[in-house]
């Protein structure tokens, strides 16, 4: 059986892609759930060569990175990407392009699944990419019908928007009325309800990730029982 090593899932939005995917495709794994902390490094190297989550282990196999995950797997299990060549060029280039941009959304709309951000004089560039972002979601949407991006079936490209959908949720962005039935559509995912409530439920809190939310908001409310 596979192996996914994530981090806390009320912070690790690197972690919920691969875990969401396996969830919704119905591919068995054992979940590793590693806690963050201070520094991670020596710990997270047991598992990870970049010491970094997440990280899928297959027998010998060891696979970094989501989007090399999603790869590996897409080569093992029927779904992981459209089967209609459009869809699956669109889903491969919008996955590819959250994967490495959108930079200024990630830094100041941190991954908090549990907190409710005031955002105190956001910078231009998170418009900018707001902008973008919906377009590249009605792209997907008006293409292939929905109500997923590449239409009827949840695909990796999905699992690649589904921590966009938590910062929704946690920082009250404002997108198009197309986008934001789409966020609510992830959002109300059973996987996704498991993964919420389980982090609401987190018992630590990492002083890093916490102070992050702080750079650019103020908590205004906070959903965590613990």
């Amino acid at each position: 059986m596979y192996q996914l090593f994530i981090a806390n899932k009320n912070y690790s939005s690197w972690s919920l892609r691969p875990w969401l995917l396996m969830q919704q495709l119905s591919i068995p794994f054992d979940e590793k759930l590693q806690q963050f902390q201070a520094d991670n490094y020596q710990n997270f190297r047991q598992f990870s060569p970049t010491a970094k989550v997440p990280c899928l282990h297959d027998g010998d196999n060891v696979v970094w990175e989501s989007l090399a995950i999603v790869e590996y797997l897409a080569e093992r299990h029927v779904g992981v990407w459209p089967a209609d060549p459009q869809a699956r060029n669109y889903a491969r280039c919008a996955a590819s392009e959250m994967h490495a941009g959108f930079s200024t959304l990630r830094n100041v709309c941190t991954m908090n699944c549990g907190a409710r951000v005031q955002l105190h004089n956001p910078p231009a560039a998170l418009a900018t990419e707001l902008a973008r972002l919906d377009e590249l979601w009605q792209q997907g949407l008006n293409q292939f019908g929905g109500p997923f991006l590449t239409g009827t079936s949840f695909t990796a490209v999905d699992a690649f928007f589904a921590p966009v959908a938590f910062r929704v949720q946690s920082f009250d962005l404002k997108l198009s009325e197309n986008a934001m039935a789409y966020v609510q559509l992830l959002l109300e995912l059973p996987a996704m309800q498991a993964w919420y409530q389980a982090a609401l439920l987190e018992s630590w809190r990492e002083p890093g990730h916490e102070a992050e939310v702080g750079l650019y908001g103020t908590i205004i409310k906070d959903y965590r029982q613990n």
